[in-house]
């Protein structure tokens, strides 16, 4: 790494305290980035896996709402870096050093640690989002960085012009020099040169050279009227004052032909990320032995199917296109193009289709559950269904616009009084 750095000094931090808001139910206990993906893994796992392929060992991870969850998995998997080499990866809630605010921003919150930075003396940054499913090697980016000299390099991805209103939205020249920026336009985004149909977006991922980003945040904190967004006021800034702004393209490291980058920063986005991992050949790889994502392994038994022969039937235990973790036991039951956590049980002739269900969900006799969303340490009663009448379920739960039934963590259900419990 400090050969592909030229000597100079990198620290990553990691923007994990976002409320999280448009994934509530799934964010009422929990912090986005620590709501369970992909079967055994948090989301976080991705940005920090991303970091440990890259060899970027020195790393400070943000925390502010509902930060316990979190705080444990970090703990609990990700203790392996070694201090007397120089590794770290430090986890610091708001510490209200420069007010008694907490992060009122992206740009705030790095503001809010610059005590960090100035002890450890970088000579560049690297800012990362920790609620995005992706694989990326950074040190790309950062070697970009330095050959182009740049005061600030923006991680960008191509995306449909329709869907420009949801990013932050970059103009640029023949050699990537940012030309213009616009926070999720309504109306007009600026479209790539020569594809009227595509947009540059930015990822929320930047790398800044130390002096000249703690001189705009600095600049960015005594206006009253920012939002102290990195978005919506220092890149605008930056590109004012005609400093050396450009765009890194995203280079995908999960080897298929399509760039998978996805901000599953609602329901239905979380759920089509988690459907795209079923598939018969998944848009995104998790089966990569050579840019694994690592997380924290349960020590639970290995999953289980149970068939049985009876005088009225057999019982068939069944998953298919699903993913399955460890300590699943399908005693009978029918699991298709959906993802088991550890522990859930499936009971006999129930039946899991395209279907999300987390750990210690116990799904009863002959229950049905269709496109649906289940947190952990759900009870289903025997025979109910979920799913299959809309309507029904819009009166107990949450349901997205694309008609996802999403259950919160914790309950038990009443099948005779159709209410939570």
């Amino acid at each position: 790494m400090n050969t592909l750095l030229q000597g100079r000094k990198l620290l990553t931090f990691i923007l994990a305290g976002g409320k999280g808001e448009r994934l509530y139910p799934l964010t009422k206990d929990r912090a986005k980035p620590a709501v369970p993906f992909g079967g055994i893994y948090r989301i976080i796992d991705f940005t920090l896996s991303n970091c440990l392929n890259a060899g970027i060992r020195r790393i400070i991870v943000l925390t502010q709402y509902k930060s316990f969850s979190l705080n444990r998995h970090l703990l609990r998997g990700w203790n392996l870096f070694r201090n007397e080499l120089g590794e770290f990866l430090d986890v610091i809630p708001p510490q209200q050093r420069i007010s008694r605010a907490w992060y009122r921003g992206t740009a705030d919150a790095i503001y809010q640690n610059i005590y960090a930075i100035e002890n450890d003396k970088p000579d560049l940054v690297l800012i990362l989002s920790g609620d995005h499913i992706y694989k990326m090697d950074y040190r790309k980016m950062v070697q970009y960085h330095i050959e182009k000299q740049a005061a600030l390099t923006i991680g960008a991805i191509e995306v449909d012009i329709e869907e420009a209103h949801h990013f932050g939205i970059i103009g640029i020249d023949a050699n990537n020099r940012v030309t213009c920026f616009q926070e999720k336009p309504k109306k007009d985004p600026r479209h790539i040169p020569g594809k009227p149909n595509k947009a540059l977006a930015s990822m929320g991922i930047y790398v800044f050279n130390t002096a000249e980003m703690v001189r705009a945040l600095s600049s960015d904190a005594r206006k009253d009227t920012s939002s102290h967004d990195f978005g919506k006021d220092i890149i605008p800034y930056l590109h004012r004052k005609g400093a050396n702004v450009f765009v890194y393209p995203f280079i995908d490291e999960n080897r298929k032909e399509t760039l998978y980058w996805k901000d599953v920063g609602t329901l239905d986005s979380y759920y089509e990320a988690n459907m795209d991992l079923v598939q018969v050949d998944p848009l995104f790889n998790l089966y990569d032995n050579e840019w694994p994502v690592r997380t924290y392994m349960q020590p639970v038994p290995p999953a289980k199917t149970v068939f049985a022969q009876e005088k009225a039937g057999g019982r068939l235990g069944i998953a298919l296109d699903s993913i399955v973790s460890g300590g699943c036991i399908i005693s009978g039951g029918r699991v298709q193009n959906s993802v088991l956590s550890p522990n859930v049980r499936i009971n006999s002739y129930s039946q899991v289709t395209e279907s999300i269900l987390m750990e210690g969900v116990n799904v009863g006799r002959h229950a049905k559950i269709h496109r649906a969303i289940i947190d952990k340490d759900v009870t289903i009663p025997e025979g109910m269904t979920i799913g299959y009448d809309l309507e029904e379920d819009k009166q107990r739960f949450t349901i997205t616009e694309n008609g996802i039934v999403v259950i919160p963590k914790g309950i038990h259900l009443s099948l005779d009084t159709k209410c939570l419990v």
